[in-house]
């Protein structure tokens, strides 16, 4: 007898409604679908977004370590994407009415095409479409955005890519967070110390492809009299052209600093009761490179 009350009751668990582990709200209904690669592996941290008829973002994030997500939404009529690094984008419409469960399956991504690479040769960076900024969390209060007005660099693209190497060089004294007295500050010996170190210089020697448009640049930062191995997280956006219709290439990228590798102590002005920015700043890269002229590479 019990043990055909306990194999009943395994057997409603088992078999229970899909909705049971999802709160749902009134006039609502769950979407969900599970993402795969190719040979049918799931995608986790695949980013997905909802929105609604009109295009209007309704809700976003990324997939579980089983390529799934599930979530609640208003019951109606609904347009779903889905994307990852190295893989095609999917879409699809979908309906959700209220009380129900709308699934989608199994979603395969198909590998995408990566972007056409620039030709062989020098490259410089255009800087009136790049820009290298920071964020820095500043001790006890909110987030501080800054960036550099001036830089210059060359991108020496190879055949193959992975022998290429870049060099950029940065003006320290042009750092700008929109607050004069900060900023005289961060060019003071406290920090950039802009007097005995006018230049932060980075030379970057090994290109890694990750897969799809996204690499690793490595190479030596120098700052602060200091120079370590630094890597930049690279997502390469191809090839264009500018309002004269001269090609050009463009990517992001983005890395991470910690103050104390590069003998900026934090710690020393916290000692002063001087509140700063925090030990940890977050780069920013936007590039975009141009072909060298002959004159330029003359010049």
């Amino acid at each position: 007898m019990i043990g055909r009350w306990l194999g009943s009751r395994r057997n409603r668990v088992r078999h229970r409604s899909p909705l049971a582990s999802v709160r749902t709200p009134p006039r609502a209904g769950v979407l969900t679908c599970r993402v795969l690669d190719p040979v049918h592996e799931p995608v986790p941290q695949a980013e997905f977004l909802v929105s609604d008829h009109m295009g209007r973002r309704v809700v976003g994030g990324g997939t579980d370590p089983f390529g799934s997500f599930v979530t609640a939404v208003p019951a109606g009529e609904y347009r779903l994407a889905v994307t990852a690094d190295g893989y095609a984008p999917f879409r699809a419409a979908m309906t959700v009415d209220e009380g129900t469960l709308a699934s989608l399956g199994d979603v395969t991504l198909q590998t995408a095409e990566p972007p056409e690479l620039p030709g062989a040769g020098d490259w410089d960076i255009e800087p009136m479409h790049s820009s290298i900024a920071f964020t820095a969390r500043h001790i006890g209060l909110a987030r501080i955005h800054g960036r550099f007005n001036h830089f210059a660099g060359v991108v020496r693209i190879a055949d193959p890519m992975e022998r290429s190497a870049m060099h950029v060089v940065i003006d320290a004294a042009s750092i700008d967070t929109n607050v004069r007295m900060r900023d005289d500050h961060l060019r003071s010996a406290d920090f950039l110390d802009v007097e005995r170190f006018p230049t932060i210089e980075f030379y970057g020697d090994r290109f890694t492809h990750r897969g799809g448009s996204r690499w690793a640049v490595t190479g030596a930062l120098s700052l602060h009299g200091v120079t370590r191995t630094v890597t930049l997280d690279t997502e390469y956006l191809g090839l264009g052209n500018g309002m004269e219709g001269e090609v050009r290439a463009a990517c992001r990228a983005t890395t991470e600093l910690h103050r104390d590798d590069f003998t900026v102590s934090w710690q020393t002005m916290l000692a002063k009761g001087i509140a700063v920015v925090g030990p940890s700043i977050r780069i920013e890269l936007d590039v975009q490179v141009v072909p060298r002229t002959a004159g330029a590479a003359a010049a």
